[in-house]
């Protein structure tokens, strides 16, 4: 990342210090950018961008590969934190895979953002993704478990994402994703989506329902039965827009 790439997300803190705004979706989040630093990783040099939002006191951030500051077609990765998986190396899903994955994606692309969203347990936290799994235990899916907790299948809300792409200046957006549900609500929130860049990872024997469930249940554009190759790109499909 040059000197010019630097000082355009550097300037981002200067004008977000006094930033308000209505904000997106129901809840009206409006975040903005508070912090910026060097972040080197396993995956190449990134940049972190830490955001501050009115809504819930949690505190996203990015990690921005390259000049993306008015770019269009960037690579955009929303991963949902999870403890168990991204830290503790859990093999009850695919997390850690898809953020490893994703961040790969983005250094393959030269240039990109992965938005890291403290939305644990598909949005319903840590502690009741723990009551989920013991049900699941039990013999329910993750659909079901979580209903049985009085939740939605996904309780995620990407109205902080939509913010966030919006706030670097990302002009338009090809998601690393296989969840149909992100690219609808980036839509939605005036996100310009531009692509998809498929992200399936192969199952494990602990997993392999559980992809099955996301695929079957929620929609979720995994083939398990099928090869993808990586670098495959699929035009996006938004209700409305002629085919």
């Amino acid at each position: 990342m040059n000197v010019v790439e630097k000082d355009a997300l550097r300037a981002l803190v200067a004008r977000d210090r006094d930033h308000e705004c209505e904000g997106f979706g129901p809840a009206r989040v409006c975040v903005r950018v508070v912090a910026v630093a060097e972040l080197p990783t396993r995956f190449g040099p990134f940049r972190l961008v830490g955001f501050w939002n009115n809504r819930d006191g949690k505190e996203h951030v990015a990690m921005v590969h390259g000049d993306v500051v008015g770019a269009e077609d960037v690579a955009v990765r929303l991963h949902s934190e999870c403890l168990t998986g991204d830290v503790m190396g859990s093999l009850r899903c695919d997390c850690r895979d898809q953020l490893t994955e994703g961040l790969r994606a983005i250094q393959r692309e030269g240039r990109g953002v992965l938005l890291y969203l403290r939305q644990e347990g598909r949005g319903i936290g840590l502690l009741n993704k723990i009551r989920a799994y013991a049900l699941q235990e039990q013999g329910l899916d993750t659909v079901e478990a979580n209903q049985a907790l009085g939740f939605r299948d996904d309780e995620r809300d990407y109205a902080v994402a939509a913010h966030m792409v919006r706030s670097l200046g990302v002009k338009s957006v090809r998601v690393v994703t296989n969840n149909p549900d992100k690219i609808r609500q980036l839509t939605q929130h005036g996100v310009v989506v531009s692509g998809r860049i498929p992200h399936v990872i192969p199952p494990n024997e602990f997993n392999r329902f559980y992809l099955e469930t996301k695929a079957r249940r929620s929609g979720h554009m995994i083939d398990l039965a099928a090869e993808r190759i990586p670098e495959q790109s699929d035009p996006v499909v938004v209700e409305g827009m002629p085919r």
